[in-house]
């Protein structure tokens, strides 16, 4: 039963993300009511199928909805997508889960770490993007880690992200140089930051 439940779930996302995406994305230019759950659907399915960049989404939502509702949004269709994938990785879709970490061995690493402490890891994966948002969340799904765990550190992770680039969508208009510097920033910060962790863990193994 979960099984057929589980592939039902999928057929239908992958209906609606791939037949309907141009209409979705002029509904969301209509702004309104209609729109807002359009976006947050849409910001769902890109958790499964970036079938659009997510910041060019976000900066779009951002655009026609201003911060607040933009980042509120964002982040809605973030989690509802990404819870709706921690459920079927744990309960349906576990050999394809596993099948799936196969094709990145350094993920061993990371489930060492993430065996001492869930919350930290998860948290750090969301904010540095290092490893692949859905390995992540396939991970989390395979482990016992409890589903509150998972949701709050996820949930705290891609804020950063979701304010950044509705905050620049918002701006766009106004000023695109400032929009593009934000863009740029943000992932001048990324670089930094995941190159650091790269040297930090280099280091460590040479003087293991």
């Amino acid at each position: 039963m979960k099984q057929i439940l589980t592939i039902g779930l999928t057929i239908l996302i992958i209906f609606v993300g791939f037949i309907q995406k141009d209409k979705m994305m002029t509904w969301i230019h209509q702004g309104g009511a209609v729109a807002i759950i359009i976006c947050i659907v849409f910001v769902a399915i890109l958790v499964f199928f970036p079938i659009i960049p997510y910041p060019v989404l976000a900066a779009t939502i951002g655009s026609i909805f201003g911060v607040f509702i933009g980042v509120s949004i964002s982040l809605v269709g973030v989690m509802v997508g990404t819870m709706i994938m921690f459920i079927l990785f744990r309960y349906g879709f576990q050999e394809l889960a596993r099948k799936t970490l196969t094709k990145y061995p350094k993920m061993k690493d990371y489930e060492s770490f993430f065996e001492r402490n869930a919350f930290v890891a998860i948290l750090y994966a969301r904010l540095i993007p290092i490893v692949p948002s859905q390995v992540v969340t396939i991970v989390s799904a395979l482990s016992k880690v409890k589903w509150s765990t998972f949701f709050v550190a996820t949930c705290i992770g891609k804020i950063p992200a979701a304010v950044t680039f509705t905050f620049a969508g918002s701006v766009f208009e106004g000023s695109k140089w400032l929009s593009i510097g934000i863009f740029g920033l943000y992932f001048l910060i990324l670089m930094l930051t995941a190159s650091i962790h790269m040297y930090k863990r280099q280091s460590a193994k040479k003087y293991a």
